[in-house]
């Protein structure tokens, strides 16, 4: 999933409890749905963030000689105006995009 093209909003909203545990009945348990998805998010940015930044890394023996690169400053930026990680993933909750299953419950039905 392309998390940049994500319609999620940028700052904390106020969420109807009633939408967020439509599909599992718990409010808890979506909740905790949410927040694996928002961690997934999150390391996936932090590691494409990474693997950009490090395109653009210089190895330096000392402090005097570090500069400034302005296009790791622009990705920096982009990065940092994205939504939050939990904003995202409570998003794709709400539009039916998590998918989450019970191993527990498929293996007793066997």
């Amino acid at each position: 999933m392309d998390h940049k093209k994500i319609n999620a909003p940028r700052t904390t909203i106020t969420r109807n409890f009633n939408e967020l545990d439509a599909v599992t009945d718990n409010l808890y348990e979506a909740v905790a749905l949410i927040s694996r998805r928002a961690e997934q998010i999150n390391d996936d940015l932090r590691a494409e963030l990474q693997d950009k930044l490090q395109e653009f890394a210089t190895h330096v023996e000392t402090l005097e000689e570090v500069f400034e690169n302005k296009e790791q400053i622009e990705v920096s930026k982009f990065y940092e105006a994205l939504p939050k990680p939990v904003n995202m993933a409570t998003q794709e909750w709400l539009e039916g995009k998590v998918y989450f299953r019970y191993p527990e419950i498929e293996e007793s039905a066997e």
